[in-house]
């Protein structure tokens, strides 16, 4: 099954009539004339990070990507990414070396560490790996840090295609507080711009379909040239690589300019199956609202469902939790990237990830907003393409049962409609005048509008 088959299929389950997929909407960035929106709706796929951290191997990779492309890729999930640290030879868990030994070519790009990944050997890269996940259907995507490595200027190593070594490019004092590997890159410095250049050829080559660059959205304005830099150097390649950016908190003021340069950049630091992190995504999300669009998508961060932590624990979210952190990322439209290790893939974690009707909100909805009517409760609505019919999502944020509810009229409606109900997979009935749900602590509703 091809991608774009995969995709159109899953749509077709939950809504008839689609837009065309790279049509730009209000808040949405142009497309260069001739050239196709890149992401024209949110990413799904799956991340090595929370089921593996920065130990995943070749065999396992392989194993899980085989997984994917049978249990979630008919839904739309295709975009398959190894995390941090495929370069470096001893990653054991969570935490860093203090002083890694990474893998590295002549020109100081960090390659595929091949203890872990055989089949880079020789110089392959991850050249064989891309191209079987190609084969299941699938994209292939990377994680990347930014800057130059450190050993490679410890060796001012040359840069590709330049007189220019390591050293003349890097800023010693541009370091990410959390890991080691690398300095920052100094852009206003002869030969800056063709080390980017020279690390995404080296990806596109490889087959790099989605590239997670991390370090950049914090501090924002401290990093905007090498984030700029990222997408000259993506540009320049050819192939239509989607940037995503990371981690968070991106300030929404400079929405303008990471919507202009990414696809996707992280609206908060690394999100977890904590109940206080889920509750505040739902302000973030709120304040997005004007950069959400083809092209352009806030990213709450991934989905810690299922088998978590190197096979340590399963996730701490409660089964309405799972359902509310689903229907949020559903109804504000965040790509869907699933973090939970696929080898354990239990049956209720699936039909999760799979029910066809609310990944349409997330694949196929307009004009995503929140409402605001009450404490205690968060309630959203967007516009289903193709039709006159209207999501709504009622989400209970308390601590005890509650009602939660709109009125139509506040949602532009007039008249009766009928309620289906999109998790449970029915129709409920007509109502007059309003939505109204008695939902559990912690609890979420979603429901699809349409004229009685």
């Amino acid at each position: 099954m091809t991608w774009k088959a995969s995709r159109r299929d899953m749509l077709a389950g939950g809504v008839a009539g689609l837009a065309a997929a790279g049509a730009v909407r209000a808040g949405a960035v142009p497309a260069e004339a001739g050239k196709a929106v890149l992401a024209p709706r949110p990413p799904m796929g799956w991340n090595s990070w929370n089921s593996f951290a920065t130990t995943i191997t070749e065999a396992q990779a392989r194993e899980t990507a085989g997984i994917m492309a049978e249990k979630l890729l008919p839904f739309g999930y295709d975009i398959f990414t190894v995390d941090i640290q495929w370069y470096e030879p001893e990653a054991s868990s969570y935490t860093y070396n203090a002083k890694p030994r990474p893998a590295m070519d002549g020109y100081g790009r960090m390659i595929p560490a091949p203890n872990r990944f055989p089949s880079s050997a020789g110089g392959k890269g991850f050249t064989q790996l891309a191209k079987d996940v190609h084969a299941l259907g699938m994209k292939f995507g990377i994680h990347v840090m930014r800057g130059i490595p450190r050993a490679a200027v410890e060796q001012n190593l040359p840069i590709l295609g330049t007189k220019y070594r390591a050293a003349d490019i890097a800023d010693r004092k541009s370091i990410c507080s959390w890991n080691p590997d690398m300095y920052g890159v100094d852009m206003t410095r002869p030969g800056a711009q063709a080390y980017y250049d020279s690390i995404f050829r080296l990806y596109a080559d490889w087959g790099v379909d989605f590239v997670k660059m991390d370090d950049m959205s914090r501090p924002y304005d401290a990093h905007a040239a090498e984030i700029e830099a990222a997408h000259k150097a993506i540009v320049a390649t050819g192939r239509p690589i989607i940037l995503s950016l990371s981690p968070g908190e991106t300030p929404v003021m400079r929405g303008d300019h990471v919507r202009k340069y990414a696809q996707m950049w992280r609206i908060s630091d690394d999100f977890w199956d904590d109940w206080a992190m889920l509750e505040a995504q739902f302000t973030r999300l709120e304040n997005w609202t004007p950069y959400r669009g083809p092209g352009s998508w806030p990213d709450a961060d991934m989905l810690p469902l299922g088998r978590l932590a190197l096979g340590e624990r399963d996730t701490r979210f409660t089964p309405d939790e799972q359902r509310t952190l689903m229907t949020l990322w559903a109804i504000a439209r965040s790509p869907l990237i699933m973090g939970g290790d696929l080898r354990h893939l239990d049956a209720a974690t699936l039909a999760l990830l799979t029910n066809k009707e609310v990944i349409a909100v997330n694949q196929a909805s307009t004009d995503n907003q929140p409402h605001y009517i009450e404490d205690g409760g968060r309630i959203w609505s967007a516009k289903a393409e193709g039709s006159a019919d209207r999501y709504v999502a009622l989400f209970n944020v308390s601590d005890k049962p509650r009602e939660v509810w709109i009125r139509l009229r506040d949602l532009g409606l007039n008249g009766p409609v009928a309620v289906r109900d999109l998790w449970a997979g029915q129709a409920l009935g007509q109502q007059a005048d309003r939505i109204s749900v008695t939902l559990p602590p912690h609890g979420a509703g979603l429901y699809r509008l349409s004229a009685a």
